[in-house]
């Protein structure tokens, strides 16, 4: 059940609790062999806490927002690990980009998708999606835009259903990525302009490529006879 807030408040304690909560949330999925995608770097403690709680498989969406050429905390695109590109057109155009611009901004960030895709999965293939559930898996949906391109990339593998889960969202990009995805379960949501996702979390910091491997390690180490990732 999603609690509404008129203004964010920091209702979970870091990323580990909220992802137990959200595991809560999405207890139906628990024991179908469900696939378990997280979203480098911050959302992969929170689906550590996920995949564990379904007893699911456990993956990796590596996705990057494209930001803003002079405005690197903002984006105008996204971009997947399999290629997959999303542009805000209407970004594009109040901005006033041009296409060199965009290709210039896209090329960095594919080359930041591949370094992370490599440091992070290596050669292991992706794992099987198709006909399962597929939950997707961050710590927070702001803008939306990285997460419509994780959904629109997962897609293409013929998925049984997806899933976009968070433990917290702003409601306006709730609602938008219900037109994409064929459910979005979050815990906490608010209209409020200026939507942050640390405002909901006391403790916050950024997640490193280290601690990414670690949550890895702990979660492979953890599953019955030292199972693979995927």
């Amino acid at each position: 059940m999603v609690t509404y807030f008129e203004v964010p408040q920091a209702i979970f304690d870091n990323r580990q609790d909220a992802g137990q909560r959200l595991a809560a949330e999405l207890g139906d999925y628990a024991g179908r062999s469900a696939v378990v995608l997280a979203i480098p770097n911050g959302g992969v403690p929170v689906a550590v806490e996920v995949a564990s709680a379904l007893e699911a498989d456990l993956d990796l969406m590596v996705v990057r927002k494209i930001p803003l050429p002079l405005n690197p905390e903002a984006g105008f695109g996204a971009i997947a690990d399999d290629g997959t590109v999303i542009l805000n057109e209407d970004i594009v155009r109040s901005v006033g980009l041009s296409r060199q611009q965009i290709e210039h901004e896209a090329n960095k960030v594919r080359a930041e998708v591949k370094r992370r895709s490599l440091l992070y999965k290596g050669d292991r293939l992706p794992v099987k999606v198709s006909g399962r559930a597929v939950i997707l898996v961050d710590d927070g949906l702001a803008s939306g835009v990285t997460m419509t391109a994780a959904v629109q990339s997962v897609r293409c593998r013929h998925p049984g259903e997806i899933v976009v889960a968070a433990p917290c969202a702003s409601a306006k990009t709730a609602n938008q990525l219900e037109t994409v995805a064929d459910k979005v379960i979050v815990c906490a949501s608010s209209f409020a302009p200026g939507f942050a996702v640390a405002d909901f979390y006391r403790h916050w910091r950024d997640v490193s490529d280290s601690e990414v491997l670690r949550c890895l390690s702990r979660w492979k180490a953890g599953r019955p006879g030292g199972m693979k990732l995927s």
